[in-house]
């Protein structure tokens, strides 16, 4: 949702077109039919846990929201080793929770 939301989004700023959104929507739908991506269902539970935290200990600091902890908080209790963000506060939780960040 949040990468299928970030398309639209960038479509209302007038950053892309509809016609680019679409594309890269398809690209998005091929790469989780092909297995470049896959879907994962963390349990709610240890991401809720995880999320509370990582605000008690960042969340003075960073400034982060909380739809970007609770993002950080899957990645972590899903095990994941990198975290792509374009959010610069995202970014600094993610190293904060120990993940790679990429620039990209």
């Amino acid at each position: 949702m949040e990468v299928r939301n970030a398309l639209r989004l960038r479509v209302f700023r007038r950053e892309i077109t509809s016609a680019q959104r679409d594309t890269s929507l398809n690209a998005l739908l091929a790469d989780l039919a092909n297995g470049v991506l896959v879907i994962l269902s963390p349990p709610l539970t240890e991401v809720l846990t995880e999320a509370e935290r990582l605000s008690a200990l960042h969340s003075d600091t960073l400034g982060t929201r909380s739809l970007d902890i609770l993002h950080v908080a899957a990645a972590v209790v899903l095990g994941s080793q990198e975290f792509l963000t374009f959010d610069r506060r995202q970014a600094n939780l993610a190293r904060a929770a120990g993940l790679i960040v990429p620039v990209v």
